[in-house]
């Protein structure tokens, strides 16, 4: 992704989800980048370009059953 991408998902997700989210890039990957809230980690946004004139990004976030009992 590029900058410009990451910093308009960031300035979307932060007005939608939560203010306090920043995106990280991914080591090894181009295609996507880490969300987090503070230093917590919490999902994946994925670029999905197969069709270059209907560009979308993907939110994967998986919650844990454990997770639910706190």
């Amino acid at each position: 992704m590029t900058d410009d991408e990451i910093s308009r998902l960031t300035a979307y997700l932060c007005k939608k989800v939560n203010p306090g989210i920043t995106l990280r890039r991914r080591a090894k990957q181009d295609d996507s980048v880490e969300a987090y809230i503070g230093d917590e980690f919490f999902a994946l946004v994925f670029k999905d370009d197969e069709d270059p004139s209907d560009i979308s990004y993907n939110l994967d976030m998986a919650i844990l059953a454990m997770d639910l009992d706190g």
